[in-house]
């Protein structure tokens, strides 16, 4: 990876978080605010370059000014940090809207920023305009007997391997936030690791992340909410995007169907990011859902297929839409097929072009 920084895009500022830790955050695009609450792997200074990550940038500065910030003790913010916790990130978030000067403002949680938007959008709900997850949770942890042991085992791949020329160790976390990328791609987000942050602050942030818990907060936010995950994440599992739904009054989930934790830019999966969240946070987004552009052909559909892809775009499989109406697995696939040929859609995309279709005419 070849770290030598373009001509920025963009404008870097810093604030203080109240505990004094100095936190660089980053402004691009134009129009309406949406601020960012990244995931721990973010460089300001080296994500235009990224075939990972350049492709959400520049989408999201089409339409709105971008604020995002690095964590405290990764990339431009400061080093060395050893409180991760809940309240400290929180206050960062605090520190980086204020700074900005933003008064109201959409917020996007990316990945491990769940737990924090949550706490943000209850202590200041009259800020937060419209709340977006991706690829997020609330904090709930996973039952799995097998949980421990494995995060055991990615501290250790941490502690022996983060650092290291070779990307060997660090390729282990790129699989699971991207398999389907290519090796461009796989190299670019092992050396992110490397540069990001150094082992020992990998370790502590990401067991102090791992504790973070908002999900006692889900009830009291009443906040437009869109919840975007990818149907085969790895890193974390859907099953807590439908929980994120489920708790959070009116949220809206959309399953994207991609085994990547990061959708990349040529997948069927990443022009349903774009118009999902696009449509979302625009500020006529009710005008446009109630008169979608050009027919749909949702009204050749039957009742039995409205039924079973209403429940796909809930985030549900065919075994467990099956078992939910009654069904024979073989059955719902049938009604699927029928309804990709009403709709005319083909191939890998079908399905998640189908639910969009949907959820814009809902």
């Amino acid at each position: 990876m070849d770290v030598q920084p373009r001509e920025p895009r963009q404008e870097i500022r810093f604030c203080r978080a109240p505990d004094g830790v100095r936190i660089a955050y980053a402004v691009h695009g134009s129009g309406p605010p949406m601020v960012v609450d990244s995931c721990w792997l973010s460089h300001l200074q080296y994500d235009w370059q990224s075939p990972v990550w350049r492709h959400y940038l520049t989408e999201w500065g089409r339409d709105h000014t971008v604020i995002r910030f690095d964590e405290r003790g990764h990339g431009l913010s400061d080093r060395g940090v050893t409180d991760h916790s809940l309240e400290a990130r929180l206050g960062d978030l605090e520190a980086v809207v204020d700074d900005a000067g933003l008064e109201r403002f959409a917020l996007q949680a990316m990945a491990q920023g769940g737990p924090v938007a949550i706490a943000y959008t209850a202590k200041h709900p009259e800020r937060v305009s419209k709340l977006v997850f991706y690829g997020s949770y609330c904090g709930q942890q996973s039952k799995d007997p097998t949980e421990a042991e494995m995060n055991d085992t990615l501290d250790a791949l941490i502690k022996v391997g983060w650092a290291r020329p070779d990307s060997a160790f660090r390729r282990v976390f790129t699989s699971l936030m991207i398999p389907r990328a290519t090796e461009e791609q796989h190299t670019w987000l092992d050396e992110l690791q490397r540069v990001a942050t150094d082992a020992e602050t990998a370790r502590t942030s990401r067991r102090q992340r791992l504790a973070a818990d908002s999900s006692a907060l889900m009830g009291r936010l009443d906040v437009p909410t869109l919840v975007i995950h990818s149907r085969g994440d790895r890193m974390n599992d859907f099953q807590e995007a439908r929980y994120l739904a489920g708790g959070i009054h009116g949220a809206r989930l959309v399953a994207l169907e991609s085994d990547n934790h990061i959708v990349l830019e040529d997948e069927p999966a990443w022009p349903v990011y774009c118009e999902q969240l696009r449509d979302f946070l625009s500020p006529d987004a009710s005008l446009r859902t109630a008169m979608p552009a050009g027919p749909d052909r949702l009204d050749q559909l039957s009742t039995r297929e409205v039924e079973i892809l209403r429940l796909a775009s809930e985030g549900m499989d065919n075994d467990d839409i099956a078992a939910a109406l009654t069904l024979s697995v073989r059955t719902v696939e049938r009604h699927l097929s029928n309804v990709y040929a009403k709709l005319d859609l083909h191939g890998k995309s079908a399905r998640t072009a189908a639910v969009a279709r949907l959820l814009t005419r809902a």
